[in-house]
């Protein structure tokens, strides 16, 4: 095993730093802790990447892999902070970032029958370490919501076109905001939020609510970013809504980046 050449390890001359390297697309058994303490297993979808210098060729894959697969906490933004540490020592690498998607699930239960479903939502963690003390974390959630069309409704004799839409929240925070309370800020601020399961009368319950609390996308995103500055560990973030119009073929789409 000694005569193996290292190939990656050999000198290079062009003289170029690579910025990331690594494996993307990397699916991984993993956990997510809730914001009450529970876990729930989950799959996870990995980038993990590192600075190359100037003057190897170039990484060692197998250790991104073996970085990965020596993770064994549930992902949270200072887990997977303490993951992109890792991976950096592990390379030697000045500079390292590790971002994941997953899926969780929360029970809800209808407003009126009480029935109880699971509803689900993407969410996603990225971090960049640096050696230098340069760390930065950031957390992500898309949020499916409902929406009444108000301009609909007050043109209308009969009813209100409404639609199904989606409210990405992406921030740069402390570890005292949680996934949790970004996903009520959005439900709260749509025409009403979504369930899994509904019986006769909550489908009542849910198209009446819709229908008292109307908002275009950019009600939706001006509510949804006046609730984050209500949020004092939050830095940095941005709001994207966009709507799959239900009589229009196009969506329509609001952001706003602070």
């Amino acid at each position: 095993m000694k005569d193996l050449v290292d190939t990656q390890n050999e000198p290079d001359h062009r003289e170029t730093v690579i910025d990331r390297v690594g494996v993307r697309e990397l699916r991984y058994p993993a956990k997510y802790a809730g914001a009450d303490g529970s876990e729930q297993a989950t799959v996870a979808k990995f980038e993990m990447t590192v600075e190359l210098p100037s003057h190897l060729k170039g990484t060692h894959m197998s250790r991104f892999v073996e970085a990965l697969h020596s993770f064994s906490e549930p992902l949270t933004t200072a887990s997977v902070a303490r993951l992109t540490q890792d991976l950096a020592g592990r390379l030697q690498a000045q500079r390292a970032h590790v971002g994941c998607e997953f899926t969780i699930f929360r029970e809800k239960e209808a407003p009126v029958s009480k029935m109880k479903s699971l509803m689900d939502y993407e969410l996603g963690i990225e971090c960049r370490f640096s050696e230098d003390g340069d760390h930065e974390v950031f957390m992500s959630v898309q949020i499916p919501v409902a929406t009444l069309c108000p301009c609909s409704k007050a043109i209308s004799e009969r009813g209100a076109h409404n639609q199904r839409g989606v409210v990405t929240i992406s921030v740069e925070a402390s570890e005292d905001v949680s996934f949790e309370a970004l996903i009520d800020l959005a439900e709260r601020s749509a025409s009403c939020e979504l369930f899994a399961g509904l019986k006769r009368t909550d489908e009542k319950a849910v198209t009446e609510r819709a229908y008292d609390s109307p908002a275009f996308v950019e009600d939706l995103v001006r509510d949804v970013a006046a609730g984050l500055k209500e949020f004092g560990a939050i830095s940095w973030y941005r709001v994207e809504v966009e709507n799959f119009e239900s009589i229009h073929h196009h969506n329509a789409y609001a952001m706003i980046e602070a």
